[in-house]
């Protein structure tokens, strides 16, 4: 069957913002439409030039018989910044404070639509790093890093607080909470994580950072690497921060039971070296 061109660009540009990241033949594309290489080339030069156009992200283009073509995600500053004061504008509202001064973020993090947006920029930050995994812990970081992972096209892993017989074998460590410095305990199942896996942490909130210090360390028991570390809040007000390289999306820098107030502003994306579309 002979597509037309529009039939081929519809249909190409579905299949590469369906598989992030993944190297797909150009000899795959001119069989699939029954097309010469030349005009498969053409197409993806339109795709290219609207992806990076629109701030959909980059098409790069791999030389060489084992080369091919793939997408990788990418957001402009703008983009960037409109989703940022998105979040910022959810999470002042002032029916989000709870007693102890926490913040109620559950309905952010089950709604799809935003947890896209937020995913798109986390994985945006990443996507020059080499990733094999995306690890967060229950409950709260399992939206975020399933909306990275959709983007970087990696699976997740979740640690666990308490050990499951569906878990099979696990790697256990104690750890100490970077904010009332109490001894807990993190589990990860053996099968979770092949060892030597370069790995990317998520959370969702992060005050001194003991959570993800304590995920650190259970990756030196799967002799794993730390390749990032990318959370949604971080607390301006930690006295002392555990972890210092890592990219946040906001910051909370006040909050005032009293008066219920919540203040946030930009986290430090924006000086995480990042590389934007322009």
């Amino acid at each position: 069957m002979k597509f037309k061109r529009s039939e081929r660009l519809i249909d190409m540009t579905h299949y590469l913002a369906e598989r992030p990241h993944q190297l797909v033949p150009l000899t795959f594309f001119s069989e699939r439409y029954g097309s010469a290489k030349s005009s498969i080339s053409e197409d993806l030069t339109i795709v290219k030039e609207t992806f990076e156009g629109r701030g959909i992200g980059i098409v790069q283009t791999v030389p060489g018989a084992a080369g091919g073509v793939k997408y990788i995600p990418k957001v402009n500053s703008n983009e960037a910044k409109e989703v940022i004061e998105e979040l910022c504008q959810h999470m002042e509202s002032s029916d989000r404070l709870l007693p102890g001064g926490y913040l109620f973020m559950t309905d952010l993090l089950g709604n799809p639509l935003l947890m896209k947006k937020v995913g798109k920029l986390l994985a945006s930050a990443f996507a020059e790093k080499e990733i094999d995994v995306i690890m967060t812990v229950a409950t709260k970081g399992i939206p975020i890093a399933n909306a990275i992972a959709a983007y970087l096209n990696v699976p997740v892993v979740i640690v666990r607080r308490d050990s499951r017989v569906t878990e099979g074998s696990t790697v256990s460590i104690n750890y100490v909470s970077g904010s009332s410095k109490r001894i807990q305990s993190m589990v990860l199942s053996k099968r979770s994580l092949k060892e030597g896996s370069k790995v990317l942490v998520v959370d969702d909130f992060m005050k001194a950072g003991g959570t993800v210090n304590g995920m650190k360390n259970l990756l030196e028991e799967f002799s794993a690497t730390l390749t990032g570390i990318g959370v949604l809040v971080e607390s301006e007000n930690a006295e002392e921060r555990l972890v210092d390289d890592y990219v946040s999306l906001l910051k909370l820098s006040d909050v005032n039971e009293k008066n219920k107030q919540i203040s946030l502003k930009e986290g430090n994306y924006f000086q995480s070296n990042l590389t934007f579309l322009s």
